[in-house]
């Protein structure tokens, strides 16, 4: 066999790599432009945007009208720095729109190609089974992230212009400068956002397993929902700190003198365990799946 011959038959194998490797990053830039432009999840995104802007016009308008004071005692928080409406933003926003937001994004993932009839088309690229899941969970990831960052910027913004930013006042009545109270609250918005990698990871195992994309989303909003109402019971405190829910608001750390670093990777590891239990259950189940009929 001649050197020609050879070269032409080895060249495949070795361009193989390459070629896997930039359908992936077509697969990813595809992926992202997708979720972050597809016109409901847009809507979503501004929908959770409007949280805290109306919040902080509201406030301000009852400062306005002297009735400051009146109402949760954090909302007078807010009118003395506008670093705090980023955290009560979140706050309101965390037990169910964030939830119901991320829920929706990551539970269409997998079941709305399939029930688009697309999904059978995106395995014929060479990419296989488990690197287009990890591009789904990718998308996923990164709309949870915009959901999280278009409440905290929104938030931000809103309380910078109506009420101004200062030294921030912690829980327990101590200041801190105006620098560390900015790094607080990124904390807050960075530990709200990893709290709900777990929750993507919920709906990207139950978007593997149906055709339906509703079905997907309202179970995983569903699990985030009895999570929640189970924590409220001191008859299963045993099981409290495994639950999905649990160490959502532990974000409130950030705001003490010196955080407990011991809560916040408890919380931290908890979403690491439900990713890595609902990732694999996730991934077994795409695996194995018929989804080429």
């Amino acid at each position: 066999m001649s050197l020609a011959d050879t070269a032409r038959r080895e060249a495949p194998a070795d361009l193989a790599p390459a070629r896997h490797r930039g359908a992936t990053a077509r697969l990813v830039r595809s992926e992202l432009g997708l979720v972050l432009g597809r016109r409901r999840n847009v809507v979503l995104l501004a929908g959770l945007g409007l949280v805290p802007l109306l919040l902080g016009v509201v406030v301000s308008l009852a400062r306005d009208a002297g009735l400051e004071g009146q109402g949760p005692p954090f909302l007078s928080d807010v009118t003395g720095n506008g670093l705090f409406l980023v955290v009560v933003s979140l706050f309101l926003c965390t037990p169910f729109l964030l939830p119901l937001t991320i829920g929706i994004a990551s539970g269409d993932a997998i079941a709305g190609e399939a029930s688009a009839g697309t999904l059978r088309y995106l395995l014929t690229v060479p990419v296989g089974r488990g690197r287009l899941l990890a591009v789904k969970a990718l998308g996923a990831l990164t709309f949870a992230a915009a959901a999280v960052l278009a409440v905290a910027v929104v938030g931000l913004v809103t309380g910078a212009v109506l009420f101004g930013v200062g030294d921030l006042t912690l829980l327990s009545g101590d200041t801190v400068p105006l620098a560390d109270g900015v790094l607080r609250v990124a904390g807050v918005v960075l530990y709200v956002g990893l709290s709900m990698t777990g929750l993507v990871a919920v709906g990207l195992f139950f978007s593997t397993l149906t055709e339906v994309p509703v079905g997907a989303m309202a179970a995983t909003v569903v699990v985030a929902v009895v999570s929640s109402v189970l924590v409220q019971l001191p008859q299963l405190a045993a099981i409290h700190p495994l639950l999905l829910t649990y160490h959502w608001f532990d974000f409130a750390e950030m705001l003490r003198v010196v955080p407990s670093v011991h809560q916040l990777a408890q919380g931290l590891a908890v979403q690491a365990g439900w990713v890595a239990v609902f990732g694999s259950l996730a991934w077994a189940r795409f695996t194995t799946a018929d989804v080429t009929s």
